[in-house]
């Protein structure tokens, strides 16, 4: 065995290790060293010796001999790159963490080594260390995505009534706001987080066909003879979770994979919140709209051909996660298909998925607290481009108004020709609908109407509603992330 240090992130100093250099949007983010191959075998070895430490608290186990494992598990002197090596004779990496865990046991204490992995089976403890990464990643992109939806509040308050133009087919449609714009993305963040949040991550305990007969016929002979199996079972696993932080599970779960496909769909979820909010920026930041900017540096942004441009580069990151998460939530919801009591691949299928999905979203949320932190709104220049159209974006509202003196096709058909009239001639419409006789408006009043920043519907009220209805911790500045 090689000793290395325990510090995951060393997963970056290794010739072999994957450095994120075709995953910038999640390369140096705390999720990356939480979710990396010694992140991983960190969370098996916790497996191993949470399930020791449960079978000593219900004394089937030595307690000396949990913690020998214990402490053993905790000094973390494994090689992941031997393991993988091994794995390759065993298809997981299980079979040989425990070879060379008990070896490791048995040099501090023989007796002990006895107790490692008792009546357990590979999948789990991989299962059951899937679940620790997935919760130790899940808490730093809730966090992310707390502090990102923060920042949007923010900005739906600050923005509440700065007009812009609504944009649907990517054409101008009728004013909104931008504090309207932010408070969705608010909204897409917090439902994202409560995704996460809901989604059970339970222990996996079933021994080696789903009866966890090995771990009853072990309980036997370490304790104090014959067990009723419903009763252990019930304590074994509430021990187990307890120790872990894990929830219950109710059945063993090596061949019903819930936990898995409902983790994907929520991490599917939270990319695609976070590719909302970068498609919408990556329309603003254009140079023909130029209504938002994203946070600058040195170097930030540069084109290695064009020294004029600053890209959009946290969008992009974002966007590009959101696209790629959701493919690999879907391999992991096939992963639902699986035959008999253990798979044959299909299991081994759900490992790099899984890490993915939580290494992008882990990367992508703390990217989108950059950006909504960071985002430079310029409002000037929403107004700026809200009389783009000659203010036919507000024919909507003039013609509600014209319906009740024309009627309705009329007054739409009115609009439609005036309109095309203002646009071809260059002309303000509201110039051009005083020369139409007979509409009953003065002047004044037609330059009212034609006033896109007035036409905001309850965009303001819709800001507020979201707010009120689902307020948000202050957004904390400086210190440590997630």
């Amino acid at each position: 065995m090689t000793a290395l240090a325990a510090d995951p992130a060393t997963d970056a100093g290794t010739g072999l290790a994957d450095t994120g250099l075709l995953s910038p949007v999640r390369a140096g983010t705390p999720v990356e060293a939480a979710v990396g191959d010694h992140a991983w075998l960190r969370a098996m070895l916790d497996a191993e010796a949470a399930l020791a430490r449960a079978q000593a608290r219900l004394g089937t186990l030595p307690r000396r001999a949990a913690e020998v494992i214990g402490e053993v598990a905790r000094a973390g002197r494994l090689d992941p790159r031997e393991l993988a090596l091994a794995a390759r004779e065993t298809a997981n990496p299980v079979v040989g963490l425990v070879r060379a865990f008990g070896r490791a046991v048995a040099e501090v204490d023989p007796m002990a080594a006895e107790y490692v992995h008792r009546g357990s089976t590979s999948q789990d403890i991989f299962d059951t260390g899937a679940m620790l990464v997935a919760a130790r990643a899940r808490r730093l992109i809730t966090a992310d995505l707390r502090r990102a939806a923060a920042a949007c509040a923010e900005l739906a308050r600050a923005h509440r009534d700065t007009a812009m133009a609504g944009r649907t087919l990517a054409l101008h449609a009728v004013p909104t706001t931008f504090g309207l714009k932010a408070a969705g993305w608010r909204g897409l963040l917090l439902d994202a987080e409560q995704r996460l949040n809901a989604v059970r991550l339970p222990v996996s305990l079933g021994g080696a066909a789903g009866t966890l007969a090995g771990y009853l016929e072990y309980a036997a002979v370490d304790g104090t003879g014959e067990v009723d199996p419903g009763v252990y079972l019930d304590r074994l696993v509430d021990a187990y979770a307890a120790e872990t932080g894990l929830d219950r599970s109710v059945l063993p779960w090596h061949a019903l994979r819930t936990p898995v496909a409902d983790l994907a769909a929520a991490l599917a979820f939270a990319a695609g919140a976070f590719g909302k909010v970068a498609a919408d920026v990556q329309v603003l930041v254009r140079t023909e709209v130029g209504e938002v900017a994203e946070p600058g540096g040195a170097g930030r942004g540069g084109s290695s051909a064009m020294p004029h441009k600053r890209n959009p580069v946290l969008a992009t990151l974002l966007r590009s996660a959101a696209l790629q998460v959701p493919v690999m939530a879907a391999g992991l919801t096939q992963c639902l298909t699986t035959e008999d009591e253990r798979s044959a691949g299909v299991w081994h299928a759900e490992w790099l998925l899984l890490r993915e999905c939580l290494r992008l979203v882990g990367g992508a949320a703390h990217t989108a607290v950059e950006l909504t932190e960071g985002l430079q709104v310029r409002a000037d220049r929403m107004r700026e481009n809200l009389g783009l159209t000659g203010s036919a974006i507000a024919s909507e509202r003039i013609a509600a108004v014209l319906a009740p003196r024309l009627g309705k096709s009329s007054a739409k058909q009115l609009l439609t020709e005036v309109t095309a009239e203002a646009a071809r001639t260059g002309r303000p419409l509201a110039e051009v609908l005083a020369e139409v006789p007979g509409i009953g408006i003065t002047p004044a009043d037609l330059a009212d109407l034609c006033d896109p920043g007035a036409y905001t519907g309850a965009a303001a009220a819709l800001v507020d509603r979201a707010l009120r209805d689902r307020p948000s911790a202050p957004r904390r500045t400086g210190g440590p992330r997630g």
